[in-house]
């Protein structure tokens, strides 16, 4: 089994910081992908970041130029900086990661961080 811990949410004022973490552990052959998705009241689930294992990215527009995914290998750890925060940004926040074998993988999820964007 994989388990996946996110934190480092909370409450956060309009152009302010937070950055997130995601962890995971357990039975881990290799990791394929690492990223965060969120989802907004009333919304569906939706990609925000992903890193690939080759050190590809790939952003929703609505946080290209504001959120920075990276990764620390050595923990399998993933990191999500968020700058500029606006509040169409308040969500909870999922992490992912895609582990094999195999083709294409099995995902294992975070029981997810909420965001708060507020003033």
């Amino acid at each position: 089994q994989v388990q996946v811990v996110e934190s480092g949410g909370g409450l956060v004022q309009p152009g302010g910081s937070l950055r997130l973490s995601c962890a995971a552990s357990g039975s881990i052959f290799s990791i394929y992908a690492m990223g965060w998705y969120r989802q907004a009241p009333g919304k569906q689930r939706g990609l925000v970041a992903v890193l690939t294992a080759n050190g590809g990215t790939n952003y929703a527009d609505s946080v290209k130029g504001r959120f920075t995914i990276s990764r620390d290998n050595a923990k399998s750890t993933v990191y999500l900086q968020m700058n500029s925060l606006k509040p169409e940004d308040t969500a909870v926040y999922y992490c992912n990661t895609r582990v094999g074998p195999g083709n294409p993988g099995m995902d294992y999820w975070g029981k997810g961080i909420l965001v708060t964007v507020s003033s």
